[in-house]
């Protein structure tokens, strides 16, 4: 498995997480609440969120990582990109475990290591804010897209 990309500051990501053997990871409604509330305290504070869409065995999110990122004393300035992966790591754990508690599950829920992808120009920015609304429509989620209820696009009208 190639290494995965270094997330940087002043940068914008595609990134994505699905369930491990493509399983659910929001097993009911409360479920999606709460992992909005472990992104609020794991990853506002590195990142500014531009869309995202969360399905029951993924999700997608676009964020634009902060020009600049306090770090803790563990990491050195040249070591910001191992902090920020780090949160994102500290948020993915944290669901696991309230998921496999409350679910009396056990192993992983998600599938290695989540996917990241810089956003290199602006076409890619803008065709990514739409497949991330698009997806549950694509995956027969809902039959239209602005009618799915976990996503971001609420937001942008």
């Amino acid at each position: 498995m190639p290494k995965p990309e270094k997330l940087y500051p002043g940068q914008f990501y595609h990134i994505y997480h699905r369930g491990n053997n493509r399983e659910n990871i929001f097993i009911e409604e409360k479920n999606y609440n709460y992992f909005l509330d472990l992104w609020k305290k794991y990853i506002m504070i590195i990142a500014d969120t531009w869309a995202y869409c969360l399905m029951k065995n993924h999700f997608h999110a676009l964020v634009r990582i902060h020009d600049s990122v306090e770090t803790s004393e563990v990491y050195k300035t040249s070591e910001v990109y191992l902090y920020i992966s780090k949160q994102f790591s500290n948020l993915f754990n944290a669901y696991s475990e309230a998921i496999n508690k409350k679910y009396d599950r056990t192993g992983s829920l998600f599938q290695t290591r989540f996917g990241r992808k810089c956003v290199t120009s602006d076409a890619y920015l803008i065709n990514l804010v739409h497949y991330i609304h698009f997806n549950p429509q694509k995956h027969k989620f809902v039959k239209n897209f602005r009618d799915y209820p976990h996503s971001s696009w609420h937001t942008f009208l």
